[in-house]
């Protein structure tokens, strides 16, 4: 049982804590309530950016990675839709060398223009290699755009183009820095082998004196129903077609979620799930997944496969969606039970990690209560067969994306 203690400063900074772990080690994850649904679409892929420039030093510290480094410390971050996560693996005796670094990179990061320049190259180097230059890299660009019309979520996390992130103004990054990075809009996690009141004791001297920030109040707009089935085809040189089906379904935080999550899990979890099945029996496909935006906004159930050279769209797309049909019909008892019993297992499996439950204490924190994630279990067990049966069914009714991503050749 992991034991969850909770502290919050003056300046509105959450601490949580658990020490319920026998390790000479520490996790410090600092989770930001910032992500690229808080962008505009001028300036895309700025939150992205911005955990870059988090790297760029500091007033107290020029160097964020030499420090780490001395104390035997592992480091990385990244960016998604909803948030901004950085944490630090370290030995517990030297828990201040990362408290002191998140602190100063919190108040006074170096937003300069040579640092802005040095970043900019970086993310755009990455953008070309991740998007431009890698086989079925703009797929997500695609279909976000086709699956949400009006919501922030219809760009990617690394941004809608290379420019949009070499033209972005150094001005514009600091106010995006001030408004975001402040200790009202941050959780801080640690866990490890590090008292609960030790661990106040040097949340308080390291981050107190930071004032609290401007924080806007996010108001996204909501994206309209969809009404009617949206294809895009697009073509590229990659080696196979690939077909990708988005489902419109509610936020991780709505009751009704567990129960898409399960249907994937029926769809794709394991090599006994039905499209794993479906890849080995059929011959129609080279592989084919399924699984679900773990969002705070209305997200995404997607089913993609890639074709044989044999299997046209049509086909593919109907044989994915009676797969989906099995779901809604044929699941059984015993299926259903096996299908949280792995979950389980998984789940019980990533809180052996310090690093997992640090981040799922800080996530929890800022979307619902600190316990959320660990009680994952619990609310999964909670779910009916028939409800799992009864969303499958209402996919299927549903007005559904559908990204066709053509080969040249094919």
């Amino acid at each position: 049982m992991i034991k969850v203690n909770s502290h919050i400063l003056s300046n509105g900074l959450r601490l949580v804590h658990s020490d319920s772990f026998k390790t000479s080690m520490a996790c410090v994850n600092v989770l930001y309530d910032v992500g690229a649904r808080d962008e505009e679409p001028e300036h895309t892929g700025i939150a992205h950016l911005m955990e870059h420039l988090m790297f760029s030093g500091s007033k107290n510290a020029p160097s964020y990675d030499n420090p780490l480094q001395e104390a035997g410390a592992q480091n990385n971050a990244w960016t998604d839709n909803d948030f901004t996560n950085y944490y630090v693996n370290l030995p517990a005796v030297n828990l201040e060398t990362a408290l002191f670094l998140e602190s100063d990179r919190m108040c006074d990061l170096d937003l300069s223009p040579r640092s802005l320049g040095v970043q900019k190259k970086v993310v755009a180097e990455e953008f070309k290699e991740r998007v431009l230059n890698q086989p079925y890299g703009d797929v997500y660009t695609h279909l976000r755009s086709l699956a949400y019309k009006v919501h922030p979520y219809r760009w990617p996390t690394i941004g809608l183009s290379v420019q949009q992130i070499l033209d972005v103004p150094l001005d514009y990054v600091k106010n995006f820095y001030r408004k975001h990075y402040a200790p009202n809009n941050a959780v801080l996690s640690i866990v490890g082998d590090v008292p609960f009141d030790k661990a106040v004791e040097l949340t308080e001297k390291w981050f107190s004196e930071i004032p609290r920030g401007d924080v806007p109040q996010r108001n996204l707009p909501k994206e309209l129903a969809q009404t009617e089935r949206r294809v895009l085809e697009v073509e590229r040189d990659v080696p196979q077609n690939l077909i990708m089906m988005a489902f419109h379904i509610p936020s991780c935080l709505d009751a009704a979620y567990p129960a898409y999550d399960i249907v994937t899990d029926f769809l794709a979890s394991g090599k006994s799930s039905r499209l794993n099945r479906l890849v080995r029996e059929s011959g129609k496909f080279v592989s084919a997944d399924s699984y679900v935006d773990d969002s705070c906004h209305p997200g995404l159930l997607v089913m993609s496969a890639y074709l044989q050279d044999s299997v046209s769209f049509d086909e593919a797309e109907e044989l994915l969606l009676n797969e989906l049909k099995g779901v809604a019909e044929n699941v059984t008892d015993r299926e259903f039970q096996k299908t949280l019993n792995i979950r389980e297992v998984n789940h019980e499996t990533s809180l052996l990690s310090i690093s997992n439950v640090a981040f799922s204490l800080a996530k929890s924190t800022l979307v619902a209560t600190p316990d959320f994630y660990l009680n994952e279990v619990e609310r999964y067990r909670a779910v009916k067969l028939e409800n799992v049966k009864a969303k499958a069914k209402s996919l299927l009714s549903m007005p559904y994306n559908v990204l066709r991503y053509k080969a040249k050749n094919a």
